[in-house]
């Protein structure tokens, strides 16, 4: 899965969005760079069809699907939009989540969705009566992904501002880089500072192949013995008189 922004921009005078493109694919991570007030947070509504854009293109495929792109891309902890309100505890988020997933919403579910995170037993302490303000960026970011990942016909997530939260990127980098290395499309919409510090890690793009520069020719291309191909020992033709030899043939 493909999806392309070309051009997207929303508002006058690129008030709140500037004209900007964004490619992100099935098994890699993108780093968007978007800062200052509700920039953010408009490209991550358009890039995962929440939101149409006033200029430019948004695909998936090569096709023009708003409600496709909506069904396969999740919106994760987007400010004012999809993050979790922060005086809920990250049990009553972790169970709220399940239930619009479909999923058991049993103590013991919640508890497993929360210790798979590392939401439990992180320096001694279990986070999962904690306010969701107060857990660690990185696990935070691992559980509210994962639940968006485990959605029915989820296969890409777009991510907004997880640097808002402080704490090292290279942390919450991690968790997105696995979701990649697990065949989702993943589309982060970072600030300058996280976006320097983060795309020297991306792995490169596959490169192409480059042709010689000087290949090399013939001396002498209007030759044709030189023009001629391998030849088949088959055709060569035999000699019409066999060579002599001075050793006389034995009786």
């Amino acid at each position: 899965m493909k999806i392309v922004a070309t051009d997207i921009s929303k508002g006058a005078q690129g008030i709140p969005l500037p004209e900007t493109s964004v490619v992100f694919e099935t098994g890699r991570v993108t780093i968007a760079e978007a800062e200052v007030d509700d920039r953010p947070t408009v490209l991550a509504l358009i890039l995962s069809g929440r939101m149409r854009a006033d200029s430019g293109t948004l695909t998936i495929d090569g096709v023009d699907d708003p409600a496709l792109v909506r069904e396969r891309i999740a919106l994760v902890d987007a400010p004012d939009v999809s993050e979790p309100a922060a005086d809920l505890t990250l049990r009553a988020i972790v169970k709220e989540e399940l239930m619009y997933a479909g999923r058991s919403t049993s103590r013991s579910a919640v508890a497993a969705v929360i210790a798979e995170a590392g939401g439990t037993d992180v320096d001694g302490v279990d986070f999962s009566g904690e306010r969701v303000a107060d857990v660690p960026p990185a696990v935070r970011i691992r559980i509210l992904a994962e639940l968006a990942a485990s959605r029915r016909g989820v296969q890409g997530l777009v991510l907004t501002s997880p640097d808002r939260h402080g704490g090292d990127p290279r942390d919450w980098f991690a968790v997105v880089t696995d979701l990649a290395s697990r065949d989702f499309a993943v589309a982060v919409v970072t600030g300058a500072a996280s976006a320097e510090l983060l795309r020297p890690l991306l792995p490169a793009d596959p490169e192409t192949p480059e042709e010689p520069e000087n290949p090399a020719e013939p001396e002498n291309p209007a030759d044709p013995e030189n023009l001629a191909g391998p030849q088949d020992p088959e055709n060569l033709e035999t000699p019409t008189t066999l060579p002599t030899t001075d050793t006389e043939p034995t009786a």
